[in-house]
């Protein structure tokens, strides 16, 4: 086998399971009879997601509801990133964002990880928000793939074009 195998490591989420997600936990808010009264709405404002409520413990109970539907569809919660309750007059609003592609410190981690304990002929490129792994071996890039199911990331990774 003359040439080298390849894949690649990216962190992508599903636009559209996000927005089921968003409509569905609307829709679980609006019906709830824990959130009548309290002012807890949850919408997509630009590229940020805003929950409000009238307390920071009710913003927060919003934000599992949200949390749970984007389990439920497959989302992992590693690629969201959720502030802290603040207030904002009379109303304590929480501001989400889904994040994407894989940060460059991030990117030099992974990379480490697969020089270090990956196998000897694997190298690991960073191409702009993903990293491309290379091997002459097929079996050695499965090792790699397994060996970062293994760790314990702060990003959602997932493992693309695999030749």
């Amino acid at each position: 086998m003359a040439s080298d195998s390849s894949f690649d490591i990216v962190s992508k989420v599903d636009k559209q399971e996000v927005s089921n997600a968003l409509n569905q936990a609307q829709k679980e808010v609006a019906q709830r009879y824990d959130f009548r009264g309290v002012g807890a709405e949850i919408d997509f404002s630009g590229e940020k997601i805003l929950i409000k409520a009238n307390s920071d413990e009710r913003a927060l109970a919003v934000l599992d509801v949200f949390q749970s539907k984007l389990v439920k569809r497959g989302i992992s919660l590693k690629s969201l990133d959720a502030g802290e309750p603040y207030a904002s007059g009379k109303e304590y609003r929480i501001e989400v964002s889904i994040k994407e592609g894989i940060a460059q410190d991030d990117a030099k981690k992974i990379s480490k990880i697969i020089r270090e304990e990956g196998a000897k002929g694997v190298k690991a490129t960073i191409q702009g928000d993903e990293l491309r792994v290379t091997s002459k071996s097929r079996d050695d890039l499965q090792d790699v793939i397994a060996l970062l199911k293994g760790k314990d990331l702060d990003v959602d990774l997932q493992f693309t074009n695999y030749r």
